[in-house]
């Protein structure tokens, strides 16, 4: 598998390899541009939907390198995910791996082994894992072929999930080599975007932009008013399928999760507070579907990979729409329909205003912008999907949404004149 990067790279050596070791038969989207402009050496900012074959970006063209791809993740549970998955395709297990806190010492200098002695193509790395100075010193030793950030948005003050240790990377990345950058996330507003490619300093790199627009979801308010009644009917109208409830606090995952089980619904809880092996199970029940809802908070979906999921219920008002359109985002993966339905009391402002304090002001004052966008978009009488498409800066003509949203399905009659 392991295939030197050389002039010879072209469209057709792609597809030979992305059949040879993935077993598909053709690229989707944007995906052999992308590859084939980081192959070149260039820098990429990669905005594409959930669901739409991020990974794959990166994964490819660091098994078609020399050297090893550090690749840059938020989550401990993603990189699990991913090198599992890129581990299947392999006959080797030294192929990738994730190099982060959770290893023993052991463990860590087994993975630096395999680097050095090139079996490594993939190496799955925390930002805080990276910016150790020992870390730092091993790769500056080792031929790195690219960066991937993913979950880029995390660079972002103005991202829905900021990380200040993401804001460290172009440093690093200074000190380890200096090779080509490819960005990627499922959510950037242009104001985002730029503060990205600002930051990591790739102010020229190629921008790959998918359409947010995913035709088969259906966006859908609905007032909350006694919301454990709501959620059971709800539910047990949709018996047996997939589906995931959104929830603030762990505190209220439990709680719904409990009211749910109790109604005789399989569904199960998923949060950070959870000891992790409660976690992994829940999250295997519900990808094997031994149970039917996940009851979570925002810790549950990235990276998951259950492309029938087929409705996302939202208990609270999210935080930012970048949040919801990522959470969103996880169900009708498989092209099937999927619901969107979000519970909206204005009581709930109240308790997202309470979560800010105690923040720097300047994240404050963000965080209470963020809010008010989800609030303009919960009580829009505009086409819901016009209304996200615009906010991540992509035109939308509400004809084209087809009464795929509870706006366009019910019109509201205008009160305008009266």
């Amino acid at each position: 598998m392991d295939i030197k990067t050389s002039n010879k790279i072209n469209k057709e050596f792609l597809q030979d390899n992305l059949k040879k070791v993935f077993g598909f038969n053709n690229f989707r989207g944007k995906q052999e541009e992308i590859i084939l402009n980081l192959l070149s050496g260039n820098d990429s900012m990669v905005i594409m939907p959930t669901g739409g074959g991020k990974s794959m970006c990166y994964q490819l063209p660091a098994l078609l390198s020399e050297g090893v791809a550090i690749v840059i993740s938020p989550l401990i549970a993603l990189m699990k995910n991913q090198v599992d998955a890129l581990r299947g395709y392999s006959e080797n297990d030294s192929i990738a791996h994730v190099l982060n806190s959770s290893l023993s010492k052991t463990q860590s200098n087994q993975v630096k082994e395999d680097i050095e002695k090139g079996k490594t193509k993939l190496v799955y790395v925390a930002p805080e894992s990276l910016i150790k100075e020992e870390n730092i010193a091993f790769f500056n030793k080792n031929k790195i072929s690219f960066f991937a950030i993913d979950e880029a948005h995390c660079i972002s003050e103005w991202g829905h999930d900021f990380r200040p240790e993401y804001r460290k990377l172009r440093q690093i990345i200074n000190n380890i080599a200096p090779v080509p950058v490819i960005a990627l996330t499922a959510t950037a507003t242009p104001k985002v975007r730029l503060d990205i490619m600002k930051n990591l300093k790739i102010e020229n790199a190629t921008l790959y932009l998918d359409s947010f627009n995913r035709k088969n979801l259906f966006y859908e308010i609905r007032p909350k008013v006694d919301i454990a009644k709501q959620l059971i009917k709800y539910i047990n109208e949709r018996k047996g399928e997939s589906g995931i409830v959104y929830c603030l606090s762990r505190k209220k995952v439990e709680e719904i999760a409990e009211v749910l089980q109790i109604n005789g619904i399989k569904a199960l809880p998923y949060h950070a507070g959870l000891e992790t092996k409660k976690r992994v199970t829940h999250q295997d029940a519900f990808l094997m579907e031994e149970c039917d809802v996940i009851v979570a908070t925002i810790a549950f979906g990235m990276g998951i990979d259950k492309p029938d999921i087929r409705y996302v219920i939202h208990h609270d008002i999210p935080k930012s729409l970048e949040g919801y359109y990522q959470e969103t985002g996880r169900a009708g993966r498989d092209g099937g329909k999927g619901d969107l339905i979000t519970f909206y009391d204005y009581k709930d402002i109240e308790k997202l205003e309470k979560f800010l304090q105690g923040k720097p002001i300047a994240e404050q004052e963000i965080g209470r912008l963020l809010i008010m966008e989800t609030i303009a978009f919960s009580e829009t009488s505009m086409c819901r999907r016009k209304y996200l498409l615009h906010y991540f800066g992509e035109e939308f003509s509400q004809s084209d949404c087809h009464n795929m949203c509870d706006n366009c399905k019910n019109p509201k009659p205008t009160t305008e004149g009266k």
